[in-house]
């Protein structure tokens, strides 16, 4: 089984990490600075042995543990546009490695400010401070404690914590996490999408089916989800995430609306604190 620090790696790697191509897309500032560049990126971690939940122990062998195999995700960037692979590249440009799960889950996480190793700086060094501006976009707005002041930036943080939120509770599925498998494991075809009313462009959504997830953004349209977390406004969205509002006391208000069985929405918001408590 997965330890604690893999689930939240894969959660920072897999999940807020591809929000960067986001940002670069719709933040005036993260949009400038990549302008014009080119070059792949890459964020990689080497987990140390017994970080994880595997022995590395080759069977037959000595017990005495290996270290676990690089793990990491790539940008591509092209006249300024991303795109993201969760996956290692071949020869990234740059390369921001960290040497243990602990040293990345701390840096992601704001509770350290060691830098990794950087490959690439005197190579292409406006790329390394594109990627920098974008990764301390990114810390900002997941480290939130209050909603922005303009209401292009409150819709866009509703966005971001929209897609990591439904990507998250998938990878800890990916992972293997006992409860998020043990739910998709017994499902049958199922979506749970998160929305707000008159923006489809905030939505996002996950489809589970027989222990397989699958997270997506926007509006699923193929039939109606099973289950959807609706908020009435982007505020009233703000409220519940950046937990300044009461969820039951915003329903019976009606600023949330469950759009199916009550007790989908307690174990949905039970995932939700999950992958936040792991990318804290």
């Amino acid at each position: 089984m997965a330890t604690d620090a893999e689930y939240a790696s894969s959660i920072f790697l897999y999940s807020a990490l591809p929000l960067l191509k986001t940002l670069a897309e719709e933040k005036a500032a993260v949009r400038n600075a990549f302008a014009g560049k080119n070059g792949t990126i890459q964020v990689s971690v080497r987990p140390k042995p017994g970080e994880t939940g595997e022995t590395g122990e080759p069977e037959g062998q000595s017990s005495e543990k290996t270290a676990p195999e690089k793990i990491g995700t790539h940008f591509m960037v092209k006249d300024g546009k991303l795109s993201c692979f969760t996956r290692l590249a071949g020869s990234p440009d740059i390369e921001l490695e960290f040497p243990s799960l602990k040293a990345f889950n701390g840096f992601f996480a704001g509770k350290s400010m060691k830098l990794p190793r950087i490959r690439g700086a005197l190579k292409a060094p406006g790329l390394l401070v594109a990627t920098f501006t974008g990764l301390l976009a990114m810390s900002a707005a997941l480290g939130a404690k209050e909603a922005p002041k303009t209401a292009e930036e409150r819709a866009l943080l509703v966005k971001l914590f929209f897609y990591l939120l439904s990507s998250g509770i998938s990878r800890l599925n990916k992972t293997g996490h006992p409860a998020v498998s043990k739910w998709a494991s017994v499902s049958p075809d199922r979506v749970y999408a998160f929305s707000v009313d008159g923006r489809p462009d905030l939505g996002a959504y996950i489809r589970v089916k027989a222990g397989n997830t699958r997270a997506a953004r926007g509006v699923y349209e193929r039939s109606k989800p099973f289950f959807t977390m609706s908020f009435d406004s982007v505020d009233s969205a703000l409220g519940i995430l950046l937990e300044k509002d009461d969820m039951i006391e915003a329903t019976v208000s009606r600023r949330i609306s469950m759009l199916g069985a009550p007790e989908y929405g307690a174990m949905l918001g039970e995932y939700m604190k999950l992958v936040g408590a792991y990318a804290k």
